[in-house]
């Protein structure tokens, strides 16, 4: 099993959203590095819920890939702001994954005082310039990061 770091924004989806709806698609990314890690991600793999861009961001709760990567819908649909002209149905180079409300936290883990934990020091969130919407996270910052909670 690994371990991620996925952002989402609370208004496009939170962990309370998530909590509520019991299970969802991630879609909507459109980076081919997030893609990539999304390609790599396992049924049963577990992730951090990070709400980004928002007045509190930070880790806000823990989910569950229940799917593995597969195309993602939103990049053929001209309706959705995820769509992709140049994608087709033979040839759509996005993937999403389902995933599954695990736990919401007690409290926000916010950015800033992540940054100030010494052994989150390599963590991929914390570094400088680092935006990229999925990560992987090591074991030990997987524990690193509960033992804080």
């Amino acid at each position: 099993m690994a371990y991620w770091l996925m952002k989402s924004e609370p208004d496009e989806l939170s962990i309370e959203g998530l909590a509520h709806l019991g299970e969802a698609r991630w879609d909507g990314v459109r980076n081919y590095q997030a893609r990539n890690f999304m390609r790599a991600m396992s049924e049963g793999d577990t992730f951090f819920f990070y709400h980004s861009s928002c007045p509190q961001p930070g880790i806000a709760g823990i989910a569950k890939v229940i799917r593995a990567a597969y195309p993602d819908p939103t990049a053929l649909d001209p309706q959705s702001p995820y769509h992709d002209a140049k994608a087709t149905p033979d040839k759509n180079p996005w993937s999403a994954v389902d995933v599954a409300h695990v736990r919401t936290l007690p409290r926000v883990l916010e950015l800033g005082w992540l940054k100030q934990q010494p052994a989150l020091a390599e963590l991929a969130l914390v570094q400088k310039g680092s935006r990229l919407s999925v990560m992987p996270v090591t074991a030990e910052q997987w524990t690193a990061i509960l033992a804080m909670v």
